[in-house]
């Protein structure tokens, strides 16, 4: 299977650096900046194209990506962002602060709203029921996205934190 990821558009909480979650937050104004990355993406889409899925989370700030790049998406819970808990809608630095360096170096050993060993097993569980599809667009989310690389780059996920992957950026792996 490709895999081809965009995480969503920048929201307000984004821009305040703030932990969304499951939180159900939509996206901000559109900027020229971020029309312009939307169009740059398209072009490689297009060259990735066609996909046998396109898939959003059950959160609307993926859906509202999709619809901005003009696809309508099947919703697929396995993709929803990570469940900060307590650490929703409180700057990323505090939840940092909390865990220190067990945050970027052994971060399967943290519980959150859902702990961090549960998204992995997400991730396992996604790869298995759209493994035999060639080609996969999905809108997502930025610790899901980052989870998937560590685990095709390593075989696991404790490297996620160490993985910068910004809002409506587009990544493809391969091989997955």
């Amino acid at each position: 299977m490709q895999l081809t990821l965009i995480r969503h558009l920048p929201t307000e909480w984004n821009i305040k650096t703030w932990l969304q979650g499951r939180r159900d937050i939509e996206i901000s104004d559109i900027t020229a900046e971020v029309d312009k990355k939307i169009a740059d993406n398209q072009l490689l889409l297009q060259s990735r194209s066609p996909f046998n899925h396109v898939l959003a989370s059950s959160l609307k700030r993926t859906h509202q990506t999709a619809q901005l790049y003009g696809y309508k998406c099947e919703t697929e819970e396995l993709l929803d962002e990570l469940d900060f808990g307590i650490f929703e809608g409180v700057p990323k630095a505090k939840m940092i602060e909390e865990f220190g360096d067990k945050w970027t170096e052994s971060p399967k050993d943290i519980v959150l709203g859902e702990s961090i060993q549960n998204l992995e097993e997400r991730i396992v569980v996604f790869i298995e029921k759209y493994r035999h599809a060639p080609n996969v667009l999905a809108f997502g989310h930025g610790s899901w996205m980052r989870a998937i690389v560590s685990y095709k780059q390593y075989g696991h996920i404790n490297n996620m934190n160490k993985i910068t992957i910004g809002n409506n950026e587009c990544i493809t792996i391969q091989s997955i």
